[in-house]
């Protein structure tokens, strides 16, 4: 069996720091593994030239990552909105996995999810804060792990 994440990296990192806690991305790739029999983990991120460290370090623990171009707005701050990439990505390694692992609490991919049960594809629906996630996705509440109570088990400790 092969199982395959697609990960909205953005949705991730934001929502388990507005938990106050940081993520080991490299026992996150173990987790995802050892619980979901995941084989390949795919990384949607928006591309920032000053982060290349962080992009070589993801992917020596596992991540495949793909890339979309992200834009600085005028406040500064970097947009790079991976949602139709994700989708994409997920629908060309279809016939490739078994089961998918979608990680996002963004009702965007709702439609995604639903095709993915609909038709017995979908291992996991990992929402990183139970607190803070689309109520689209209450419709899968059987297929959610919250990743809110893996804070032990996957915080990034110096």
């Amino acid at each position: 069996m092969s199982n395959f994440a697609f990960i909205d990296s953005q949705n991730l990192n934001l929502s388990i720091l507005h938990q106050g806690w940081k993520l080991d991305f490299k026992r996150f790739r173990v987790y995802l593994k050892d619980k979901f029999n995941v084989t390949s983990a795919f990384l949607f991120i928006g591309y920032d030239p000053t982060n290349t460290n962080l992009y070589t370090s993801l992917q020596t623990y596992g991540y495949i990552i793909i890339f979309k171009p992200a834009l600085k707005l005028p406040d500064g701050k970097t947009k790079g909105n991976i949602d139709a990439e994700l989708v994409l990505h997920t629908m060309i390694e279809y016939d490739n996995f078994d089961k998918a692992v979608i990680v996002t609490g963004d009702g965007d991919f709702y439609c995604l999810v639903e095709y993915l049960k609909k038709h017995d594809k979908l291992e996991r629906l990992l929402i990183p804060d139970k607190n803070k996630y689309s109520s689209l996705l209450r419709k899968f509440i059987p297929d959610i792990v919250f990743m809110s109570g893996l804070k032990a088990k996957l915080e990034f400790n110096i």
